[in-house]
């Protein structure tokens, strides 16, 4: 394995779902200077993850779970306005909630063919619950 699941975590799943994040606040009408003020990060970043120039490797929409988790997350940053770290600890946690479950091992085989999904168990026993 030549791409640990730490780094597939921090250079691909953080920065796809807080790309995802970006867009479920856009939908909800705020704007990328608000929704930069509300993240902690700048406007061009925003627009970076609109114009899928960021975090667009790994779709992470396509996990219920993990989508309603965003959503939900989405709400509290909007009705709590929290520091960045708190939005962090959240994004961290539910990146590693989706390696819990094996969401983004087919995606790290891809990207490093050493890694074989149906033998590799590392996210699943660090991870799962």
């Amino acid at each position: 394995m030549k791409t640990s699941a730490f780094e597939v975590a921090s250079r691909y799943v953080y920065p796809a779902l807080r790309k995802r994040l970006v867009e479920i606040l856009r939908k909800k009408g705020l704007r990328q200077a608000e929704i930069a003020e509300l993240l902690h990060i700048t406007q061009p970043a925003v627009s970076r993850y609109l114009r899928e120039e960021r975090g667009a490797l790994v779709e992470v929409s396509s996990f219920s779970d993990v989508e309603e988790r965003l959503c939900s997350l989405a709400d509290e940053i909007v009705e709590e306005r929290p520091d960045e770290y708190w939005i962090h600890t959240r994004l961290v946690e539910i990146t590693l909630y989706g390696l819990g479950r094996g969401y983004f091992c087919q995606f790290h085989a891809l990207i490093d063919p050493k890694v074989d999904p149906n033998e590799c168990r590392v996210c699943l026993e660090l991870f799962g619950r």
